[in-house]
């Protein structure tokens, strides 16, 4: 007979750090050994194998255990405990993804209840990838910190050999695989379908469905979101962390090799130490000069204010709808100036540069053309060389 919730929910409760234990030892071995699980009753005080049994919460592996998954899972959401997994492993969502995306388009005409449940497998293969990446960037910014702070004490050779191994088995791969930029990377796959899916969610005639199309279209923009602040934290955080570990311990290391053996190798120079100032030394003189310019009255001659022309106010919001609906753009500055012309007949200097901010807006990317010359655009005031720079989205929109 199965127990009623209740009394699950009480008895993880109850012997909570007893099933702890047994979920570690699950977590470092693979498996729970028969007499490491009696020593744990034994030191709990708890003798529960039959309810762990009977609650259907570990089950027998000839005569050792090994937790059923659902618990196991739990217990990682709790503790906040993920094991890594390799980049192939996450991988492999490409290929479902991949599937039932092609399923979808070929289908869309065809059977409705089918169709149905193909976009509701695809929104939960997308749900299940992103949590995937984000348990192992949990995962591996907390190895990184342990790493960096040498919880295992651990001497300057084998933190070199563990940093290495997290980066080329794990924040590496990891970090191709969400650059949306990489023609073959799951996140640019998500980016395709978030675009197929915006339009049927807009234009479709069976109400059902196209609820289910909009439902997607808005997880995909959230998950982009969440997939763009992990490849963020990889970038900016976990890498250099991990490179400054490999970088300081192998300087650490070499200094104690010559250290110990200082005559087998010739001493390298020793910088000479100088103290520099970042003021002048006739900083005291130059501004007494200043300052006594200002010592002698002179006649002071008020005028009428000329009249002031109409202020250009910059419509930053107009402007970035315009670069976004032109994208790509091949030449950012190129634009400018034609924008310029287009509405005012020349190009102001300062109306130029303040289309220029348009470049640190979200959600465009900038890449620069080395292969081209700088290009000359020509303002009311001055000639401008410039470089060519190309625009292009950045992220799902």
């Amino acid at each position: 007979m199965k127990a009623e919730p209740k009394t699950i929910l009480n008895f993880l409760a109850t012997y909570f750090d007893t099933i702890k234990d047994i979920f570690e030892v699950q977590t470092r071995e693979s498996i729970i050994r028969k007499e490491i699980l009696q020593e744990i009753f034994a030191n709990q005080g708890d003798e529960i194998l039959p309810q762990l049994l009977e609650y259907k919460i570990i089950r027998k592996l000839g005569d050792d255990f090994e937790f059923r998954d659902t618990y196991f899972k739990l217990f990682e959401f709790i503790l906040n405990e993920f094991r890594p997994l390799l980049p192939e492993t996450i991988q492999k969502y490409e290929q479902s993804i991949g599937i039932l995306f092609k399923k979808i388009r070929e289908g869309i005409n065809k059977d409705k209840l089918i169709l149905g449940q193909r976009v509701t497998d695809l929104y939960n293969e997308i749900k299940e990838f992103s949590e995937a990446v984000e348990k192992n960037t949990i995962r591996l910014l907390n190895e990184t910190r342990e790493l960096k702070s040498n919880v295992e004490k651990l001497d300057y050779q084998e933190k070199v050999r563990k940093a290495s191994f997290w980066i080329d088995y794990y924040i590496s791969p990891l970090n191709n695989i969400l650059d949306i930029n990489h023609q073959d990377s799951i996140t640019n796959k998500l980016f395709d379908i978030s675009e197929y899916v915006n339009v049927r969610r807009l234009n479709f005639d069976e109400e059902h469905l196209r609820l289910q199309f909009e439902k997607l279209y808005n997880f995909l923009v959230q998950t982009n979101d969440d997939l763009l602040k992990q490849s963020k934290l990889l970038t900016n955080e976990l890498l250099p962390l991990i490179e400054r570990i490999r970088t300081e311990s192998l300087i650490l290391t070499g200094w104690i090799e010559f250290l110990k053996a200082p005559n087998k190798a010739p001493l390298p120079r020793v910088f000479k130490v100088e103290r520099v100032y970042p003021y002048s030394n006739d900083m005291y003189l130059n501004a007494k000069e200043y300052l006594e310019q200002f010592a002698v009255d002179e006649t002071i001659i008020l005028e009428d204010p000329q009249q002031l022309t109409d202020k250009w106010i910059f419509n930053k919001d107009l402007y970035k709808n315009r670069l976004l609906a032109a994208l790509p753009v091949n030449s950012f500055f190129e634009w400018c100036g034609l924008t310029l012309k287009s509405d005012y007949q020349y190009i102001e200097t300062d109306k130029f540069f303040a289309l220029t901010t348009l470049l640190f807006e979200d959600g465009i990317s900038v890449e620069l053309d080395n292969e081209n010359d700088r290009q000359l655009i020509q303002t009311n005031q001055m000639t401008l060389r410039v470089p060519k720079l190309k625009i292009m989205k950045y992220g799902i929109s």
